[in-house]
């Protein structure tokens, strides 16, 4: 699949947000609720997204991929470490792929392209959360991070396991990729 990443812009917010919601309902089926996954909208995620990319926000850069059709099939946001519980500088906040897309090195190259700005931004080390019961885990556990923490998160009114992976070394992980 000949699929580009490149930076995302204003005009992408819907497309983004059509992925967040399919990806979450297609990625959390059997974890998450299906009532909560089938209550997920695009236009409540456009508004997040607006927000996001609106450059007022205390920026995240958002990269997205885009399949020969123009069509965003995935997307990845990086930014400052928002807990401030770790010694890390930068945090991917969030990467989506719709499954169609999936197992061929897309969220490999979204990552490329979000380490590759983190480091321009001399931020040294990252954070990621992801739910224990989340099978892409294995993603980044073959990234080899460390494992910086575990918190309890509520998501419906369920509580799940969410799971803190930390690089201290983003070199190091731009060498591994």
């Amino acid at each position: 699949m000949d699929v580009k990443i490149r930076k995302a812009t204003k005009d992408d917010v819907s497309g983004i947000a059509k992925v967040h919601v399919r990806s979450w309902q297609e990625t959390y089926q059997g974890i998450v609720s299906q009532d909560y996954l089938d209550s997920l909208n695009v236009e409540d995620r456009k508004s997040l997204w607006e927000k996001s990319l609106s450059g007022s926000a205390d920026t995240s850069t958002v990269f997205v991929a885009v399949n020969p059709e123009g069509e965003i099939v995935g997307f990845a946001s990086f930014g400052k470490e928002r807990s401030r519980k770790f010694k890390a500088e930068g945090e991917l906040y969030a990467i989506y792929i719709l499954k169609a897309y999936q197992r061929g090195k897309l969220g490999l190259k979204l990552l490329q392209a979000g380490l590759d700005d983190l480091l321009k931004q001399e931020y040294d080390s990252m954070l990621v959360w992801v739910l224990a019961d989340n099978v892409s885990r294995k993603f980044y556990e073959s990234l080899q991070p460390q494992k910086a923490g575990e918190e309890v998160v509520k998501i419906a009114g369920k509580e799940y396991i969410e799971v803190a992976y930390m690089w201290r070394d983003l070199k190091l992980l731009h060498r591994l990729l």
